[in-house]
């Protein structure tokens, strides 16, 4: 909604703590006048027990990570071009952190992946018949903590050993 720039246009909106939170309990975002009616008509909100203070401290301290995690997708998304940038081989179609270079035949693969981490990186071969028969691939997983050194050592190792 907030995308689309739709937020001010429903009538409320709700908000889970749950599942991807880690923690429990939800909130429920409207106007002055949402807001009167569920504290004198809605039974179950005005019956329901108010969060604790350290339920409170947990989902800020979650969204205080959620922020955090926002800087590490933008750096991750960074380190990601840069490798896409620096490898000479074609890699699957893919925006995300992990990375995969077609390399056919189980035992060529497995040839390169040792190479790669004989060069001090942990990439790892994917096999068939998990993968079909000649669609094995290398797969690469890039993270945050990942300097620009490390993605450009390991896409010159890529293309030294292949």
């Amino acid at each position: 909604m907030v995308e689309l720039g739709l937020q001010e246009k429903v009538f409320a909106r709700m908000h889970t703590f749950g599942k991807a939170m880690g923690c429990h309990g939800s909130i429920v975002l409207g106007s002055e006048i949402l807001r009167e009616y569920l504290v004198n008509f809605a039974r179950a909100f005005i019956y329901t027990t108010a969060l604790t203070f350290h339920s409170l401290l947990i989902v800020k301290y979650a969204y205080d990570l959620l922020k955090e995690s926002n800087f590490k997708k933008l750096k991750s998304s960074i380190l990601t071009n840069l490798f896409k940038e620096k490898v000479k081989y074609a890699l699957l179609s893919s925006e995300s952190p992990i990375q995969c270079l077609v390399i056919p035949g189980n035992e060529k693969v497995k040839s390169v992946a040792e190479k790669v981490q004989n060069d001090g990186f942990d990439v790892r071969p994917i096999l068939s018949p998990t993968v079909p028969k000649s669609k094995e691939r290398l797969r690469i997983c890039l993270h945050a903590f990942n300097t620009e050194n490390e993605v450009i050592g390991l896409a010159e190792s890529i293309n030294r050993n292949l």
